[in-house]
């Protein structure tokens, strides 16, 4: 199942240095030559004679900055994934689940009433809106299997698995931990203040792909249901941010501040009550958790050093400004704010590597500090966004599906309309 995302991070990670390569040889040459250029408008500097030694140097401290973050990651994955189980087992998924059922009725007409699929594709959402990867995968699996188990075309996506994989890749979450344990492992005053933005932007992303898929498969939008569901979140959602756009900066991160941590503890304590009404063992489960968040954080690491050291060359040849700084002259020639443009190389791996968009985060962190903009507009575009071509893959090959009909342009359409969102609630939050 990982092998389409193993074969994305071997043309990526080997692209970013036979690139920076390219780009070093240009710059070396350039230096030699740089009478001949400067007639072309071009100059080259002592920089650029020494851009070898700069890439050498960037691969030991991308090590180094990997190195720094380790320790509190492992630590905060642990906690959250502590706290996870403790709501997994108090039935938390199953509360979720009952919530949304009605709804989801209504996306998939295709599927017979109380078939298997509905419950395990509740599920495997509930799992991802709370962050459980761990129980989301295989729960999604499932929903793929049972929604094949009816599919008139064996090797052709149906309707229901294709609204089912856009939701999914949309990456809707109530709790981002691992991008809340990256900003704490790098020290910010406060880890969760992207917790808002990040819900905000997934549910955009999430919206964007429902009515994608809805428009191509014809569902009524304007279903009782469906409109009571949508309407009434969106009117809540766009409301509040109206509210937001009214506020001067300081009071915006005031209430993102008091909001976003009060929902994150009302959801610790709604975790333990359900557990313990239960009669289940609270510490137990949040030790048991607590393993495999360091399971989680472990394996982790030795993704976050490969592409914290190929980013770190790409940016140490100039190749990653030369990308940048062509975005950013574009953006400006729209009289569009330039700030959110230093951000975008997590944007652009998201979709096709999650430990990539991770290194690339990190690397924003490390380049520019956590407290900047770049940095928690990164942060928003990690947790606004899933891994779009890896998620398709997996769950399409464990099903034998190769003609996927119009899955990626939906599921991207999704990835758009989440970027997009990210760096506007980030510059009302943030900028």
């Amino acid at each position: 199942m990982r092998k389409a995302q193993f074969l994305a991070l071997n043309y990526i990670f080997a692209g970013f240095f036979i690139i920076a390569f390219v780009v070093a040889i240009f710059r070396v040459v350039g230096y030699y030559f740089r009478d001949f250029f400067l007639e072309w408008g071009w100059q080259f500097g002592q920089a650029d004679l020494n851009v070898f030694s700069a890439i050498i140097d960037s691969t030991f401290s991308s090590a180094q900055t990997s190195m720094k973050i380790i320790v509190p990651l492992i630590a905060i994955m642990a906690l959250w994934l502590g706290i996870m189980k403790i709501g997994e087992a108090g039935g938390a998924i199953n509360i979720l689940s009952k919530v949304v059922a009605p709804f989801f009725r209504k996306l998939f007409p295709e599927l017979p009433k109380d078939h298997p699929a509905m419950g395990s594709m509740i599920m495997n959402f509930s799992a991802n809106m709370l962050g459980l990867d761990n129980a989301a995968t295989p729960l999604g699996l499932k929903a793929m299997n049972d929604l094949q188990s009816i599919n008139k075309k064996q090797d052709t996506a149906s309707d229901a698995q294709i609204m089912f994989l856009v939701l999914n890749t949309s990456g809707l979450t109530i709790v981002p931990v691992s991008v809340m344990a990256l900003l704490a492992a790098n020290e910010a005053a406060n880890p969760s203040d992207v917790f808002l933005p990040i819900l905000l932007a997934t549910y955009f992303a999430t919206l964007a792909g429902l009515i994608s898929v809805s428009i191509y498969q014809r569902i009524n939008l304007f279903d009782k249901t469906i409109l009571a569901y949508l309407g009434t979140l969106t009117l809540v959602i766009l409301g509040f941010i109206y509210w937001l756009a009214q506020l001067s900066q300081d009071q915006v991160g005031m209430v993102s501040s008091f909001v976003g941590n009060s929902i994150l503890f009302a959801i610790i304590i709604g975790f333990i009550w359900l557990a313990v009404s239960k009669k289940e063992n609270v510490y137990n489960r949040f030790i048991e958790g607590a393993k495999e968040g360091f399971d989680v954080a472990i394996k982790i690491i030795p993704y976050l050093v490969a592409m914290l050291v190929a980013i770190g060359v790409f940016r140490a040849s100039g190749a990653l400004d030369i990308l940048l700084e062509g975005i950013r002259s574009l953006v400006a020639a729209t009289g569009f704010n330039t700030d959110f443009v230093d951000a975008l190389p997590t944007a652009f791996m998201k979709p096709l590597s999650g430990s990539g968009a991770r290194g690339a985060m990190v690397e924003t962190i490390n380049n520019f500090g956590v407290e900047s903009f770049p940095a928690k507009l990164s942060a928003v575009f990690q947790g606004s966004t899933e891994t779009t071509f890896y998620t398709l893959a997996v769950y399409f090959g464990a099903v034998n599906v190769t003609r996927t009909r119009y899955t990626v342009v939906c599921g991207l359409i999704a990835d758009a309309v989440g970027i997009i969102a990210a760096i506007f609630i980030a510059y009302l939050f943030f900028g």
